[in-house]
């Protein structure tokens, strides 16, 4: 290190700690066998850096020496502890010998992340929970920034975190990748947690804010994790599809935080460079030749991405990719999104007929984009008093408010 100073050590430190603290604590976890020792022993390895490594250097593998450090604080610890619990120096000596071995599996540290992915997104789990747990455990955020996220109270989420865990220790859910002939389920499982936070980033259930860069960052930063360690298809797809969506992002809002549509936005403010990667990740998920609905649906967001203007979008495809979609996972919104599609390149009267019979048959009746796309088509169409009523329905169950003022605006501008 040279001269380096104690100021230059902590900045070290700091460093280490945001880039490194979330792969120490994954292969923490691998070694102990339990979230809360581990994570224990990560803040002591951390406290051992900031009084060592000013005095000896920082070590060549700082990584390595964090999680050797915290691996021999909680064996320590728990050696003390067994001078008022005898139960516990079996348990210390097992643990020791345990990680020790484990320790030495250069294979097992590189897995250890996709290790704390799938325990953390493990079906006996629930779905709340999941995402609490990757957000918390895999992402490093803290309790207060996903309670804020997801509008609960800090102490329920912290609860909720609390029961997920001892879920994990009662059961004997393993931290492993699950093997071959689970895979596909259990991939699915992921998929979906790293979706749902990048949709509650991307589009915000409820709240005065339309968007939450820092879950949609969250939510890429696992995918690109997910495609390095584990490239399936999906996994590929799902990337590709989170990378195209944020590429609108700073066109989404005005500077007051109104909602602009696709068909008016700025398309100079779309990041080219999250469109030309995701662009890539769709050629690469399709040649694998496994076209499941993340992937489907980033070649759609490909779609609208590359066209220069709403006028040279190819609905024709779109609606093609759609028809596809639909047979791979059908659903109501799957539909929806088709009839709008095909309402864009046969006319409204076209999607109209589609969207009623969504509506009729009562599948989307509290979904509110399906009442506002039903208001749009009959603006277009001039049926005033219909666009009205679906306008009033839409705004009757819209929970964000940036939506809602986009709505009351429509709704005050009709005639």
């Amino acid at each position: 290190m040279g001269e380096a100073t104690a100021e230059d050590i902590k900045d070290v430190v700091d460093a280490v700690y945001k880039g490194e603290s979330r792969r120490v604590l994954a292969t923490l976890i691998r070694l102990l066998g339990d979230f809360d020792l581990a994570e224990e022993a990560l803040h002591d390895a951390f406290a051992s850096a900031v009084e060592q490594w000013p005095r000896e250097g920082v070590p060549d593998n700082p990584r390595a020496w964090l999680v050797s450090a915290g691996r021999f604080k909680a064996i320590d610890a728990m050696r003390r502890r067994a001078r008022f619990d005898a139960s516990l120096e079996d348990l210390a000596q097992r643990l020791d010998a345990d990680s020790r071995a484990a320790e030495q599996d250069d294979e097992g540290v590189h897995d250890d992340r996709l290790r704390l992915i799938f325990t953390c997104c493990h079906p006996a789990l629930p779905p709340d929970a999941q995402v609490a747990l990757t957000l918390r455990e895999v992402c490093g955020l803290t309790t207060e920034e996903i309670a804020h996220a997801f509008l609960t109270a800090p102490a329920t989420l912290a609860q909720r975190i609390v029961r997920a865990k001892k879920k994990i220790k009662d059961a004997g859910i393993p931290y492993q990748v699950p093997s071959p002939a689970d895979l596909p389920e259990r991939v699915d499982a992921v998929l979906h947690v790293v979706y749902l936070v990048f949709n509650e980033g991307y589009s915000a259930s409820s709240g005065t804010s339309l968007t939450r860069a820092d879950l949609s960052g969250e939510a890429i930063r696992l995918g690109r994790l997910l495609i390095e360690l584990l490239p399936e298809p999906e996994a590929i797809g799902l990337l590709a599809l989170m990378l195209l969506q944020d590429s609108r992002r700073t066109a989404r809002t005005s500077a007051t935080g109104e909602l602009i549509l696709l068909e008016d936005q700025n398309r100079g403010l779309w990041n080219r460079a999250q469109i030309a990667e995701g662009a890539a990740l769709v050629e690469r998920a399709f040649a694998l030749r496994q076209l499941g609905p993340y992937t489907l649906q980033a070649a759609i967001a490909a779609v609208h991405a590359q066209a220069s203007s709403p006028a040279a979008t190819d609905w024709g495809r779109i609606t093609g990719l759609y028809d596809i979609l639909a047979q791979v996972v059908p659903s109501p919104v799957v539909e929806l999104n088709r009839a709008v599609a095909v309402a864009m390149r046969d006319g409204p009267e076209a999607g109209l007929v589609l969207v009623d019979a969504i509506l009729s048959r009562g599948d989307l009746a509290e979904y509110h984009l399906a009442h506002s796309a039903r208001a749009d088509l009959c603006r277009r169409l001039g049926r005033t008093l219909d666009a009205k009523a679906a306008y009033e329905r839409a705004l009757a169950l819209a929970r964000q408010e940036p939506e809602r003022r986009f709505l009351e605006r429509r709704l005050a501008a009709l005639p």
